[in-house]
């Protein structure tokens, strides 16, 4: 690491050679791999981008120049060259490095990254900036190739093009994605250039090629492949040219001089510039490069062979898991049942139905409001479409579930993934709104399983309703020793303790805490609410005039417009004095860290909880 340690800003970099820069790229790839096995994190996609990074900042003059990086997954290496070296074994850790990009961590993260699309629009939105103030630093928008399925990009480059602003788009093709979008294009020129009238002419020019004496052949090969090379060309660049935007490359991503070459010509035009790189997601670790997928988001692991590191805390089985086999058991009685998800096809638990099912299965890449639209679509025309996508990447298709959807009282069912707190991956992933923005719309039903047996129940349940249902649970492990519980009937809650002197409201698995902080004091009840909504409203006036208004409310979702708020609203005209909390995400993004942490840190644990109970009491 002699090359690496010298490094504390961009700065230090403009006096190395290139093969320094190449020492350099294989120990920030080390480092990365190495602190990544204790930290967990997106290694994968970070391992893929250490020449580009080095090749933008020896070229480009951050932080005057501003780069902007579409969801920071590949910025492991710009945080390292950047003064974060340091920091960086604090990756993703609480009160530690932030797993993405934000600007409140360092003046050279340009823009906060974390949802896939936002980097284009906001370098733009620089650019305009920077224009009208006169200043003449460049701006530099890295995005990945599974950008080019979300919506946001293309309003970018359209924007962008037609204002033929000075932008440069660096677009990273680690070939996960890419080809199917660009596929479509080349399938396009495929059909062009073997129509009828395009075949006549090839076959006249080859025959009239090879007539020519002696060097006939030869002239009919190099045709050959100058049409090969420029088919290819076409392919890659005719969209983004169309665009408004010179298209250069595609170059290796993992060629230094070729980078910094490139990057030095592009940096002296004057307009609208997309540089397509090829590069190798994973490159530098063999597992990785091998399961490139799994390594795009990883926990601890044995850096030896990749294996992930167990610990007490390692789920077995999670929520999606449990997930993925209920939908693909009830799939098989039902051949109306299709699964949809927005490029998180193994995070979501649907790998297996994808594979069941190939003509069932639907993976939309990063676009979840053609997701939502599309299987309203798809419900009202005979199909029972389940949409798995996280509740954070959810938020973006709000305006089609409340028209498309929920307007029409379309039956789309939603498998709202990883709700509530998700843990290291920080404010930008933790699935803490949906209950709140979900619950002000008409026609739509919400579920909160407390366990596993609960969640098949409510799948069950939401395939016999004809109206749209959301079922939101968490990224935890599933409980070890579930309660069996009642038959689930629509707005129906569930007592799971009896009390008098005090009610604790929940529902998911923080019924579970709960119980367990409530264990050792007389006499108070805990019921799970069960739905969202439709609140059982009589069920809840019922418990807290036999408890004397005494009452906590526990969720893990935003504590404004959650399901505390939707108890008051049932109780407002009860007619007896209220003492009560309310428990959930306070009205703040959550940092980064261990669950248990966080849920400590604002009060969701047995003791906050317990805490709450003995204070109304």
């Amino acid at each position: 690491m002699e090359i690496l340690q010298t490094i504390s800003t961009p700065q230090d970099l403009k006096g190395l050679t290139v093969v320094q820069l190449e020492t350099l790229a294989r120990e920030v790839r080390e480092f990365i791999i190495e602190n990544v096995s204790r930290t967990g994190g997106h290694l994968a996609s970070s391992l893929g981008t250490v020449e580009l990074t080095i090749a933008l900042h020896y070229v480009f003059n951050a932080p005057k120049d501003k780069v902007l990086w579409d969801v920071g997954h590949q910025a492991y290496t710009h945080k390292i060259l950047t003064g974060r070296r340091d920091r960086f074994p604090t990756l993703r850790q609480h009160g530690g490095l932030c797993p993405f990009i934000n600007p409140a961590e360092s003046p050279y993260d340009a823009f906060i990254s974390g949802h896939t699309g936002n980097a284009l629009p906001a370098a733009s939105g620089i650019c305009e900036t920077m224009t009208k103030a006169e200043i003449s630093n460049r701006v530099v928008a890295v995005i990945g190739d599974g950008s080019l399925s979300n919506g946001l990009t293309f309003e970018g480059l359209n924007f962008v093009g037609m204002r033929k602003q000075n932008l440069i788009v660096v677009l990273n093709d680690n070939t996960m994605f890419i080809s199917k979008r660009v596929g479509a294009v080349a399938d396009y020129l495929s059909r062009i250039m073997t129509s009828k009238r395009v075949r006549d002419m090839r076959e006249s020019v080859k025959n009239t090629l090879k007539r020519i004496p002696l060097i006939g052949n030869a002239v009919y090969r190099a045709a050959k492949l100058i049409e090969g090379n420029l088919k290819s060309a076409v392919t890659e660049g005719l969209l983004f040219e169309e665009m408004g935007f010179r298209y250069v490359g595609p170059i290796d991503g993992h060629n230094l001089s070729h980078l910094v070459e490139a990057f030095q010509n592009v940096a002296a035009m004057n307009e609208p510039i997309l540089l397509h790189v090829i590069t190798q997601k994973g490159r530098g670790y063999h597992p990785a490069v091998k399961d490139p997928e799994h390594y795009h988001g990883v926990g601890r692991f044995d850096l030896e062979n990749g294996n992930g590191t167990k610990t007490l805390t390692s789920p077995e089985s999670t929520f999606s898991d449990v997930f993925g086999r209920a939908v693909l058991e009830l799939a098989g009685r039902d051949p109306r049942i299709i699964a949809m998800s927005a490029a998180m096809t193994t995070g979501t638990g649907l790998k297996d139905f994808a594979m069941r099912y190939p003509g069932r299965f639907y993976d939309v890449g990063i676009a979840e409001g053609h997701a939502v639209t599309m299987a309203a679509a798809m419900s009202l025309f005979g199909l029972r479409p389940v949409v798995a996508i996280y509740s954070t990447f959810l938020q973006r298709g709000f305006d089609s579930i409340v028209l498309d959807v929920a307007l029409q009282n379309a039956p789309v069912i939603f498998a709202i993934d990883r709700a509530g707190l998700v843990g290291p991956d920080g404010p930008t992933h933790h699935g803490t709104f949906d209950l709140a923005y979900l619950r002000s719309i008409p026609n739509l039903t919400i579920m909160v399983p407390r366990d596993q047996l609960m969640l098949v129940k409510m799948l069950e349940l939401a395939l016999s309703l004809h109206r749209p249902v959301a079922i939101r649970y968490p990224r935890d492990r599933i409980v070890e020793q579930p309660i069996k519980g009642q038959k689930l009937k629509l707005g129906r809650y569930e007592v799971l303790r009896r009390g008098a002197k005090a009610a604790v409201f929940c529902a998911g698995p923080l019924c579970y805490t709960a119980m367990e902080a409530v264990k050792d004091l007389e006499d108070v009840a805990v019921a799970d609410l069960v739905f969202a909504k439709p609140l059982d409203a009589k069920g809840v006036r019922e418990l807290v005039i036999s408890c004397g208004g005494r009452f906590v409310v526990v969720e893990d979702g935003c504590a404004q417009g959650g399901i505390g708020s939707a108890l008051l609203e049932v109780l407002q005209d009860i007619g007896i004095p209220l003492r009560f909390k309310l428990l959930g995400i306070p009205d703040r993004f959550v940092e980064h860290g261990a669950l248990p942490d966080l849920r400590r840190l604002i009060g969701l644990d047995a003791k906050g909880i317990r805490r709450a109970v003995q204070e109304v009491m």
